[in-house]
């Protein structure tokens, strides 16, 4: 199936960075998710990822597929019409970006902006960690982390945590007096240092605040599930850990997004897709970072239980626009060689998957996140 001129709605990417800061790292540090200087510097360019991505880049700029050669071509371009192009080829519609990601080194969404359509995704384990120092004690905080989300500010559609990366997905009840002990314990340890929060009892708690003020607004919440840098611990990052948080009536209403195909936990995620009505997965991250197979595994393994109606396109691109046109060429390749052999093995018809593609790759998007869409729009 050729599913190139299906516009993609890309339901979760982060800021491209500034270019200083882009200068400053090798260019294969944004095709792994280590970063060991070992690991960037040397084996990075040995993955299958990398040794394909050059040549894709290759092709599309018109230049030799070699790193020297692409690094070259992308300096005389420029940056914003080397993005450009990478979006015109990616056939992208619309981004939805999580800008808080080293918000430090990022460029704007302001500049995006310039670009394409963006909508912003708020991450809510940086809200606090803003927002905990200016506080002098636990209900000011409170207060202010809450006005921040509700009523749900400008142009967000979505809010997304991180605790898979901080304290795990096994989100349990946090009382309120234990959330404000462990925030007052929190600032007697802050000493004009940056806060990174891995308090698990304070995530927790706040990460339910957040999910009521979802709740009230029909807000998509994004969950990073599954692989990740090597501050993750991959063995707490499996979706079935949010099985409390999907129990609860008071939540079930707000769409769970898990994110990243929840590699390698895939029929997992499938699996409370499948069961919890709530629960949504994209596929952005697997794809394009694992092996063409891998890739084709990965969706086929998705939609072994998954229905059609709770899959997304994403592309999970950082840092570089280049993995922006990797992630919709090989999302849309392997998408297709998987409807393929669906019909091949008679599960769906031509016809059904054409339906179904056009659904993945952008209209399951844009239904879920149409109210939020509306909602942000008359703030």
């Amino acid at each position: 199936m050729n599913l190139a001129d299906i516009p993609l709605i890309d339901q979760h990417a982060h800021n491209i960075l500034k270019p200083e800061v882009a200068a400053q790292s090798p260019y294969a540090a944004a095709f792994t998710e280590g970063y060991d200087s070992e690991i960037i510097n040397y084996h990075a360019r040995y993955t299958f990822f990398y040794r394909r991505s050059l040549r894709d880049i290759a092709a599309l700029l018109n230049c030799e597929a070699e790193e020297t050669a692409i690094l070259a071509r992308r300096e005389s371009l420029g940056l914003e019409e080397l993005t450009q192009i990478y979006f015109r080829a990616a056939n992208v519609e619309a981004i939805y970006l999580d800008d808080g990601l080293q918000p430090e080194t990022i460029l704007p969404l302001s500049w995006h902006e310039r670009l394409i359509p963006v909508r912003r995704i708020l991450r809510l384990e940086l809200l606090a960690e803003q927002l905990i120092p200016q506080s002098p004690n636990f209900a000011t905080f409170l207060a202010r982390f809450n006005s921040e989300l509700d009523p749900t500010p400008l142009g967000v559609v979505a809010f997304k945590s991180i605790a898979c990366y901080r304290s795990g997905l096994d989100i349990q009840p946090v009382a309120d007096e234990v959330a404000a002990a462990q925030f007052d314990n929190l600032k007697q340890q802050l000493h004009n240092q940056p806060l990174r929060l891995t308090d698990k009892p304070l995530i927790d708690f706040l990460l339910q605040q957040a999910l009521s003020v979802a709740a009230k607004y029909h807000l998509p919440v994004q969950f990073h599930t599954g692989y990740g840098d090597p501050s993750l611990d991959l063995r707490l990052a499996n979706p079935l850990n949010l099985r409390y948080l999907l129990e609860l009536p008071q939540y079930r209403h707000v769409p769970i997004v898990l994110l990243h195909a929840s590699y390698p936990y895939m029929q997992e995620a499938g699996y409370l897709a499948s069961v919890y009505p709530q629960v949504y997965l994209d596929f952005g991250l697997a794809i394009p970072f694992l092996s063409v197979s891998g890739m084709r595994e990965a969706i086929r393994q998705m939609l072994e239980l998954t229905p059609t109606t709770k899959l997304m396109y994403s592309s999970d691109a950082h840092s570089i626009p280049e993995l922006y046109y990797l992630g919709a060429k090989w999302g849309r390749q392997v998408l297709g060689e998987v409807l393929e052999q669906a019909i091949t093995d008679s599960d769906i018809t031509v016809a059904e998957a054409e339906t179904i593609s056009v659904a993945i790759l952008r209209e399951n998007a844009l239904v879920l996140y149409q109210s939020a869409h509306e909602t942000s729009t008359k703030r």
